[in-house]
Protein backbone atom coordinates (compact mmCIF):
# COMPACT_ATOMS: atom_id res chain seq x y z
CA UNK A 1 0.00 0.00 0.00
CA UNK A 2 1.40 3.64 -0.89
CA UNK A 3 1.58 6.34 1.87
CA UNK A 4 -0.81 8.74 0.45
CA UNK A 5 -3.66 5.64 1.07
CA UNK A 6 -5.18 6.44 -2.50
CA UNK A 7 -4.03 2.15 -3.12
CA UNK A 8 -3.84 3.39 -7.00
CA UNK A 9 0.19 4.45 -7.00
CA UNK A 10 2.81 1.53 -6.35
CA UNK A 11 5.30 1.27 -4.42
CA UNK A 12 8.04 -1.02 -3.97
CA UNK A 13 9.31 -2.80 -1.16
CA UNK A 14 12.90 -2.12 0.31
CA UNK A 15 15.15 -5.23 -1.11
CA UNK A 16 17.35 -4.55 1.86
CA UNK A 17 17.03 -2.27 5.22
CA UNK A 18 19.08 -1.51 7.98
CA UNK A 19 18.46 -2.35 11.38
CA UNK A 20 19.42 1.73 13.10
CA UNK A 21 19.02 0.15 16.33
CA UNK A 22 22.05 -2.18 16.63
CA UNK A 23 24.26 -0.03 14.14
CA UNK A 24 24.05 2.86 11.93
CA UNK A 25 24.56 3.40 7.70
CA UNK A 26 27.49 4.88 8.21
CA UNK A 27 29.34 1.48 8.77
CA UNK A 28 28.29 0.13 5.28
CA UNK A 29 30.62 0.70 2.26
CA UNK A 30 30.05 2.61 -0.55
CA UNK A 31 29.13 -0.08 -2.01
CA UNK A 32 26.69 -1.59 0.22
CA UNK A 33 25.65 1.87 0.44
CA UNK A 34 24.69 2.13 -3.04
CA UNK A 35 22.68 -1.05 -3.55
CA UNK A 36 20.35 0.24 -0.48
CA UNK A 37 19.69 3.40 -2.09
CA UNK A 38 19.00 2.45 -5.49
CA UNK A 39 16.94 -0.69 -4.25
CA UNK A 40 19.37 -2.66 -6.05
CA UNK A 41 19.34 -6.75 -5.26
CA UNK A 42 23.10 -8.14 -4.78
CA UNK A 43 22.23 -10.23 -8.06
CA UNK A 44 22.84 -7.04 -9.91
CA UNK A 45 25.89 -6.63 -8.13
CA UNK A 46 27.90 -3.26 -8.59
CA UNK A 47 31.19 -4.50 -9.37
CA UNK A 48 32.63 -7.02 -11.91
CA UNK A 49 31.93 -10.45 -10.64
CA UNK A 50 35.14 -11.98 -9.80
CA UNK A 51 36.70 -8.58 -8.86
CA UNK A 52 38.23 -8.09 -4.82
CA UNK A 53 35.11 -5.72 -4.16
CA UNK A 54 32.75 -8.25 -5.91
CA UNK A 55 33.86 -10.50 -2.91
CA UNK A 56 34.32 -8.40 -0.37
CA UNK A 57 30.80 -6.78 -0.58
CA UNK A 58 29.32 -9.78 -0.45
CA UNK A 59 31.63 -10.81 2.93
CA UNK A 60 30.15 -7.41 4.29
CA UNK A 61 26.54 -8.41 3.50
CA UNK A 62 26.77 -11.92 4.49
CA UNK A 63 28.39 -10.65 8.38
CA UNK A 64 25.73 -7.83 8.47
CA UNK A 65 22.55 -10.43 7.26
CA UNK A 66 24.23 -13.09 9.76
CA UNK A 67 24.28 -10.89 13.01
CA UNK A 68 20.66 -9.49 12.39
CA UNK A 69 21.90 -6.08 11.42
CA UNK A 70 21.06 -6.34 7.70
CA UNK A 71 17.82 -7.38 6.88
CA UNK A 72 17.33 -8.99 3.42
CA UNK A 73 13.90 -9.45 1.31
CA UNK A 74 14.79 -10.38 -1.79
CA UNK A 75 14.20 -14.37 -2.13
CA UNK A 76 17.43 -14.63 -4.97
CA UNK A 77 19.75 -12.61 -1.99
CA UNK A 78 18.97 -14.85 -0.13
CA UNK A 79 19.53 -17.93 -1.87
CA UNK A 80 23.08 -16.49 -2.55
CA UNK A 81 24.01 -15.98 1.35
CA UNK A 82 22.01 -18.64 2.78
CA UNK A 83 22.72 -21.51 -0.22
CA UNK A 84 26.46 -20.47 -1.57
CA UNK A 85 30.22 -19.49 -0.39
CA UNK A 86 30.04 -16.43 -1.87
CA UNK A 87 31.72 -14.13 1.06
CA UNK A 88 33.40 -16.96 2.30
CA UNK A 89 37.41 -17.02 2.24
CA UNK A 90 39.77 -19.60 2.12
CA UNK A 91 43.25 -19.91 1.91
CA UNK A 92 45.40 -21.64 -0.70
CA UNK A 93 48.90 -22.38 -0.58
CA UNK A 94 50.79 -21.40 -3.31
CA UNK A 95 54.63 -23.02 -3.73
CA UNK A 96 57.64 -21.17 -5.69
CA UNK A 97 60.96 -22.42 -6.26
CA UNK A 98 63.30 -19.91 -5.33
CA UNK A 99 67.19 -19.25 -4.70
CA UNK A 100 69.45 -19.98 -1.92
CA UNK A 101 69.79 -16.10 -1.52
CA UNK A 102 65.83 -15.19 -1.46
CA UNK A 103 65.43 -18.49 0.57
CA UNK A 104 68.11 -16.63 2.85
CA UNK A 105 66.19 -13.58 3.01
CA UNK A 106 62.83 -14.69 3.23
CA UNK A 107 63.66 -17.04 6.48
CA UNK A 108 65.66 -13.96 8.48
CA UNK A 109 62.14 -12.20 7.82
CA UNK A 110 60.64 -15.29 9.20
CA UNK A 111 62.96 -15.41 12.14
CA UNK A 112 62.17 -12.01 12.71
CA UNK A 113 58.51 -12.62 13.11
CA UNK A 114 57.54 -10.02 10.35
CA UNK A 115 57.23 -9.11 6.82
CA UNK A 116 59.68 -7.44 4.66
CA UNK A 117 56.79 -4.98 3.62
CA UNK A 118 56.01 -4.26 7.62
CA UNK A 119 52.33 -5.78 6.45
CA UNK A 120 51.25 -7.69 9.94
CA UNK A 121 53.05 -11.40 10.50
CA UNK A 122 54.90 -13.27 8.06
CA UNK A 123 53.01 -16.14 7.05
CA UNK A 124 55.01 -17.74 4.16
CA UNK A 125 57.02 -20.88 4.95
CA UNK A 126 60.67 -22.18 3.60
CA UNK A 127 61.43 -25.35 2.82
CA UNK A 128 64.25 -27.26 1.66
CA UNK A 129 64.64 -29.59 -0.97
CA UNK A 130 66.14 -33.40 -0.52
CA UNK A 131 67.32 -35.37 -2.68
CA UNK A 132 63.95 -37.26 -3.30
CA UNK A 133 62.08 -33.88 -3.38
CA UNK A 134 60.37 -34.36 -0.12
CA UNK A 135 60.10 -30.37 1.23
CA UNK A 136 61.57 -29.79 4.81
CA UNK A 137 60.95 -26.84 6.42
CA UNK A 138 63.88 -24.34 7.23
CA UNK A 139 63.94 -23.35 10.87
CA UNK A 140 67.12 -21.65 11.18
CA UNK A 141 69.71 -19.77 8.83
CA UNK A 142 72.08 -22.86 9.21
CA UNK A 143 69.68 -25.68 7.97
CA UNK A 144 70.35 -23.14 4.45
CA UNK A 145 73.48 -25.36 4.23
CA UNK A 146 72.02 -28.64 4.11
CA UNK A 147 70.38 -28.23 0.80
CA UNK A 148 70.76 -26.88 -2.57
CA UNK A 149 67.41 -26.61 -3.84
CA UNK A 150 64.54 -24.08 -2.04
CA UNK A 151 60.96 -23.30 -2.04
CA UNK A 152 59.01 -20.65 -1.17
CA UNK A 153 55.25 -21.65 0.07
CA UNK A 154 52.80 -18.86 0.77
CA UNK A 155 49.20 -18.71 2.09
CA UNK A 156 46.73 -16.58 -0.55
CA UNK A 157 43.27 -15.73 0.36
CA UNK A 158 41.30 -16.67 -2.23
CA UNK A 159 37.36 -16.93 -2.22
CA UNK A 160 35.38 -20.15 -1.92
CA UNK A 161 33.49 -19.75 -4.54
CA UNK A 162 35.55 -18.27 -7.37
CA UNK A 163 36.77 -19.99 -9.62
CA UNK A 164 37.15 -23.57 -8.47
CA UNK A 165 39.40 -24.15 -11.39
CA UNK A 166 41.96 -21.80 -9.43
CA UNK A 167 42.82 -24.62 -6.86
CA UNK A 168 42.32 -27.60 -9.42
CA UNK A 169 44.94 -25.35 -12.04
CA UNK A 170 46.81 -25.33 -9.14
CA UNK A 171 47.04 -28.84 -7.83
CA UNK A 172 47.48 -30.26 -11.91
CA UNK A 173 50.86 -28.01 -12.01
CA UNK A 174 52.23 -29.79 -8.97
CA UNK A 175 51.32 -33.16 -10.33
CA UNK A 176 52.97 -32.12 -13.68
CA UNK A 177 56.34 -30.67 -11.49
CA UNK A 178 56.07 -34.00 -9.72
CA UNK A 179 55.88 -35.77 -12.83
CA UNK A 180 58.98 -34.59 -13.99
CA UNK A 181 61.32 -37.09 -13.05
CA UNK A 182 61.97 -39.91 -15.75
CA UNK A 183 61.25 -43.20 -14.06
CA UNK A 184 63.64 -46.57 -14.54
CA UNK A 185 66.35 -44.11 -16.44
CA UNK A 186 69.82 -44.94 -14.27
CA UNK A 187 72.15 -41.33 -14.02
CA UNK A 188 75.14 -40.37 -12.66
CA UNK A 189 75.05 -39.22 -9.08
CA UNK A 190 77.08 -36.75 -7.19
CA UNK A 191 75.47 -36.90 -3.71
CA UNK A 192 74.46 -39.83 -1.47
CA UNK A 193 78.13 -41.39 -1.65
CA UNK A 194 77.39 -43.48 -4.92
CA UNK A 195 78.15 -43.35 -8.35
CA UNK A 196 74.35 -43.76 -9.80
CA UNK A 197 70.90 -43.30 -8.93
CA UNK A 198 67.51 -44.05 -10.47
CA UNK A 199 63.65 -42.93 -10.01
CA UNK A 200 61.28 -45.62 -9.57
CA UNK A 201 57.79 -45.79 -8.38
CA UNK A 202 57.70 -47.97 -5.16
CA UNK A 203 54.64 -50.36 -6.09
CA UNK A 204 53.49 -50.74 -1.59
CA UNK A 205 53.46 -46.79 -1.21
CA UNK A 206 52.51 -45.19 -5.16
CA UNK A 207 55.47 -42.71 -4.57
CA UNK A 208 58.40 -41.94 -6.29
CA UNK A 209 61.61 -42.95 -4.89
CA UNK A 210 65.05 -42.53 -5.31
CA UNK A 211 67.36 -45.87 -5.57
CA UNK A 212 71.85 -44.42 -5.56
CA UNK A 213 74.23 -47.78 -6.32
CA UNK A 214 77.58 -48.21 -7.80
CA UNK A 215 80.44 -47.65 -6.73
CA UNK A 216 81.90 -46.46 -10.02
CA UNK A 217 85.06 -48.48 -9.70
CA UNK A 218 84.01 -51.15 -11.84
CA UNK A 219 83.17 -49.60 -14.69
CA UNK A 220 86.72 -50.87 -16.58
CA UNK A 221 85.32 -54.48 -16.25
CA UNK A 222 81.81 -54.11 -17.53
CA UNK A 223 83.18 -56.25 -20.57
CA UNK A 224 85.17 -58.60 -18.78
CA UNK A 225 82.79 -61.86 -18.93
CA UNK A 226 84.93 -63.38 -16.19
CA UNK A 227 84.25 -60.16 -13.95
CA UNK A 228 81.20 -60.48 -15.04
CA UNK A 229 80.25 -63.61 -14.19
CA UNK A 230 82.12 -63.06 -10.80
CA UNK A 231 80.17 -60.76 -10.04
CA UNK A 232 76.99 -61.98 -10.64
CA UNK A 233 77.44 -64.89 -8.83
CA UNK A 234 78.94 -63.06 -5.58
CA UNK A 235 75.46 -60.77 -5.61
CA UNK A 236 73.31 -63.51 -6.77
CA UNK A 237 71.92 -61.58 -9.57
CA UNK A 238 69.84 -63.64 -10.66
CA UNK A 239 67.07 -63.68 -7.51
CA UNK A 240 67.66 -59.36 -7.88
CA UNK A 241 64.11 -58.44 -9.01
CA UNK A 242 63.22 -55.60 -6.44
CA UNK A 243 63.12 -52.32 -8.84
CA UNK A 244 63.03 -50.54 -5.18
CA UNK A 245 66.59 -52.15 -4.32
CA UNK A 246 69.91 -51.21 -4.98
CA UNK A 247 71.32 -54.87 -5.98
CA UNK A 248 68.55 -55.06 -8.71
CA UNK A 249 69.88 -52.02 -10.91
CA UNK A 250 73.55 -52.68 -9.70
CA UNK A 251 73.49 -56.10 -11.24
CA UNK A 252 71.81 -55.01 -14.32
CA UNK A 253 74.35 -51.95 -14.72
CA UNK A 254 75.45 -52.78 -18.44
CA UNK A 255 72.13 -52.32 -19.54
CA UNK A 256 72.37 -48.75 -18.83
CA UNK A 257 75.97 -48.15 -19.90
CA UNK A 258 74.65 -45.41 -22.61
CA UNK A 259 72.95 -43.42 -19.93
CA UNK A 260 75.76 -43.65 -17.37
CA UNK A 261 78.55 -43.00 -19.96
CA UNK A 262 79.87 -46.08 -19.91
CA UNK A 263 81.12 -48.32 -22.64
CA UNK A 264 79.46 -51.56 -23.25
CA UNK A 265 77.96 -53.91 -26.00
CA UNK A 266 76.79 -56.17 -23.52
CA UNK A 267 73.15 -56.36 -22.05
CA UNK A 268 73.00 -58.58 -19.10
CA UNK A 269 74.38 -59.13 -15.63
CA UNK A 270 77.57 -58.39 -14.69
Amino acid sequence: MCDCGCNTCETKQPLMMINESLASKQILSEGLKHHMDNNKPLTEHLYRAGSTNYFNLFAEARSLYSRGILDITNTDDLALLKETNLGHFGLLEQTSTVSKSRAKAELKQKLKGTRSDGMGKYDGKIYGLDDDGKRIELKSLNDLNKYSKFELAESKKVPLDFPIELEESLNEAKKKKKNTKKLNKPMRDSSGGKAYKVYVKDPKTGNIKTVRFGSGGLKAKINNKKARDAFASRHKCSTKNDKTKAGYWSCRLPRYAKLLGLKSNFGGFW
